[in-house]
């Protein structure tokens, strides 16, 4: 049976899950127990707190869960800085990761290469903490962005992130609060292109309040994901980024070694197989634009 029709087994009725019971209501590691070691039948699955992380976790715990295994979800967790160390010591098992930008965190911010592939795996060889392994990595590629509204592009003839150092004192840039000590991010745009802006504003990461920020002007650059469909939508532009600061970012599954069973590792790397970009753009746009919710959306993405 092709890898890919592993994917298209009957797929169990399981808890819908939206945006809110995704990432609000609480701490979603607080009373978290350790999964069980190899053997056992409960595999906790994470995200990170954006909306893309969150229905990648959604689609792998419905991956999971038709391989015949016990899913917990942990989905919101926050950033890397909070999700890495509970993968590490247990609260979770496996969520989805980008492998560029793991690759930037796991070495401390200091400047890596990650213009390619072949550059990427072998960086996370070297930098990834023995007790995590990551799977295969999917086609799939959500690239942080830094984007400004087509008003900003025309003012300031903006193609490029090339083109902002004679501008950049003038802007304010809105993002996640990682961003300001990330290499992808404020560490890197200094380093690598020069520049010092205006302001940071500490908002979300490529969610809704910099998506809000950029239409009223509030900020004149967002960080958003190369994937989210709001770019389209409201007739953003994104600079290209010539020096590759942001790199390969491959969507891949990050997780704990030796915790999944061989057939959790089967289906998720059938599933990453078969994801491409448009895919999940396609998917993303449900989410975000349509507000459905993420169970169904991960549930006909499957049943595809």
């Amino acid at each position: 049976m092709p890898r890919r029709r592993l994917l298209v087994l009957s797929v169990l009725s399981v808890l819908s899950i939206g945006l809110a019971a995704c990432g609000g209501g609480g701490d979603p590691l607080r009373s978290a127990e350790p999964s069980p070691a190899t053997g056992g039948t409960t595999i906790t699955v994470g995200s990170a707190n954006f909306p893309e992380s969150q229905l990648l976790g959604e689609m792998y715990a419905q991956v999971l869960e038709n391989a015949g295994l016990h899913v917990e979800r942990r989905f919101g967790i926050g950033s890397r800085e909070i999700y890495v160390p509970a993968l590490r010591d247990g609260s979770i098992d496996v969520l989805p990761e980008y492998n560029g930008a793991l690759l930037a965190y796991l070495a401390g911010n200091e400047p890596v290469d990650a213009g390619s592939a072949e550059a990427v795996a072998a960086g996370l060889d070297d930098e990834l903490p023995s007790g995590l392994e990551l799977l295969d990595p999917a086609p799939a590629e959500a690239k942080d962005a830094l984007v400004v509204t087509r008003r900003t592009a025309d003012r300031y003839a903006l193609t490029s992130l090339a083109d902002l150092p004679p501008v950049a004192g003038d802007l304010v840039v809105g993002a996640g609060p990682e961003y300001r000590e990330r290499q992808q991010g404020l560490v890197g745009l200094r380093s690598e292109y020069g520049l010092n802006f205006k302001n940071f504003q500490a908002l979300d990461a490529g969610g809704p309040l910099t998506v809000q920020a950029l239409r009223t002007g509030r900020v004149q650059l967002g960080g958003l994901l190369s994937t989210d469909p709001v770019i389209a939508q409201e007739d953003f532009v994104v600079l290209d980024d010539p020096r590759r600061l942001f790199g390969v970012q491959n969507v891949i599954p990050l997780a704990r070694k030796g915790v999944l069973p061989p057939e959790a590792v089967t289906a998720l790397n059938a599933f990453s197989e078969n994801l491409t970009t448009d895919k999940l753009s396609a998917a993303l746009g449900r989410f975000t634009l349509d507000q459905e919710d993420a169970a169904t959306i991960a549930r006909d993405y499957l049943d595809e």
